[in-house]
């Protein structure tokens, strides 16, 4: 049976190996950084035994994420990609040796871990709008949908393998060792980064960076359309984003590898579901498999917020990273077939603050709510909340509910626009 069968076809990898090289990379450091990702909180409830001190990581990230998010979409549009995305690796790694350091200590200090995620934020926000734009560079536009599939592939990937490999050393070992390995990955993912070629600046009609940050703000309020999946991310990272709590309920059950389970489960879930994706190659109205997919994520996590066993927690997990997923697809194929090359790097920067910004929010809120109420009536509420609010955007957003890829505008005039362009000249 054909991979195509299962949701995956490997025509981008194909068609461009800038686009190869790029993506291995991506996977790369993604699996370093997902350990190091759970391995932080899992030092700081340690070194605090709270849970608002845990969700606060949500607010050293806050800022950042906001002001370089949109200044990266504006710099991956005036500046060479390739160089952005070069020295923002650069500056993670650093970032991890900070942390190695750290957790040599006989006393880890904690406001090192703030401070590490303050200024990891800020990097990962200039770097992210120049890996999607070139993204979108890259490959061809009959093949963005393959590469949305293969990108959440990459990812769910490294979220299984990064987390499990993390929580399992961080627990047995210690969180040094983690960082240690994501020095590693950063290595690996750099040497490859290095061979990619120079990308020339795409916007020179823009006499300053605000004016360019200004004119791709107008854009984006010119798309309803767009800007519901970025309110729709939004709210369901903010509302249902379980992450960070995930050590505390750990606590309920009895197995020891309860934690490493629970952080597998939504990424496995993802997986399956992005393997069993050849539905989606039939479906055209992108707003509504948006909707309905943020609507199962919050569903998904409120099963897991209620739950009294480890099964039925590591069920809703699952059923929620697989609706995350599809969304993950479906938003994805959106922007690329209906974003013009020329913005693409400043909406991909609005874009990074709705999907990222709303998980450090959405941490911080389920902590405070969690110390104010009970874990279990956070985690159950923000779900059931997360449904509720994305069905009254998609009421108040027709635009979003009504898109359909063949009969859109953007998506005529960008695939026009490709079309006069070499789709070999990336290779």
């Amino acid at each position: 049976m054909s991979s195509k069968a299962f949701g995956i076809d490997l025509s981008p990898l194909r068609a461009s190996k800038q686009y190869r090289r790029l993506y291995i990379a991506g996977f790369v450091t993604s699996l370093g950084s997902q350990a190091t990702y759970v391995t932080v909180p899992f030092q700081l409830k340690n070194l605090t035994h709270s849970p608002l001190a845990v969700g606060a990581l949500g607010l050293m990230e806050f800022v950042p994420l906001v002001v370089f998010g949109l200044y990266g979409g504006v710099l991956a549009d005036r500046l060479n990609r390739r160089r952005l995305i070069l020295l923002t690796e650069q500056a993670m790694m650093l970032s991890t040796v900070v942390l190695f350091v750290n957790a040599l200590l006989r006393h880890p200090l904690e406001w090192i871990l703030y401070a590490d995620a303050f200024v990891v934020a800020g990097v990962s926000s200039v770097q992210r709008p120049s890996i999607e734009a070139l993204n979108q560079q890259l490959v061809p536009h009959d093949l963005q949908r393959a590469a949305s599939t293969l990108v959440t592939i990459r990812y769910t990937g490294a979220s299984i393998l990064g987390p499990a490999l993390g929580g399992l050393l961080a627990v047995a070992i210690g969180p040094a060792s983690v960082y240690a390995i994501n020095l590693v990955t950063f290595s690996g993912s750099l040497a490859l980064l290095f061979t990619l070629r120079p990308t020339a600046p795409l916007d020179t009609a823009e006499a300053s960076d605000l004016s360019a940050l200004r004119s791709g703000l107008r854009y984006a309020l010119s798309r309803p359309d767009l800007l519901g999946t970025y309110v729709i991310d939004l709210l369901a990272m903010v509302l249902a984003y379980p992450v960070v709590m995930l050590p505390f309920v750990a606590e309920r059950f009895h197995e020891t590898y309860a934690l490493a389970l629970l952080y597998c489960a939504l990424p496995a879930g993802a997986l399956v579901a992005t393997l069993l994706s050849s539905w989606t190659r039939h479906v055209h109205r992108y707003g509504r498999a948006v909707v309905a997919a943020a609507a199962v994520w919050g569903l998904g996590i409120a099963v897991f917020g209620y739950a009294t066993s480890l099964v039925l927690a590591l069920l809703g997990l699952a059923i929620g990273g697989g609706a995350d997923a599809i969304s993950g697809i479906f938003r994805s194929t959106m922007w690329n077939e209906s974003i013009p090359p020329e913005v693409r790097g400043r909406m991909a920067g609005i874009e990074m603050i709705s999907y990222s910004l709303g998980p450090t929010a959405g941490q911080f809120r389920a902590g405070l709510m969690a110390a104010w109420t009970t874990l279990r009536f956070s985690l159950t509420f923000g779900g059931l909340a997360c449904t509720g609010s994305v069905g009254a955007v998609a009421a108040a957003l027709p635009r979003l509910w009504a898109f359909d890829n063949r009969t859109d505008v953007h998506v005529a005039q960008v695939r026009e626009l490709r079309a006069r362009q070499d789709p070999a000249s990336p290779r």
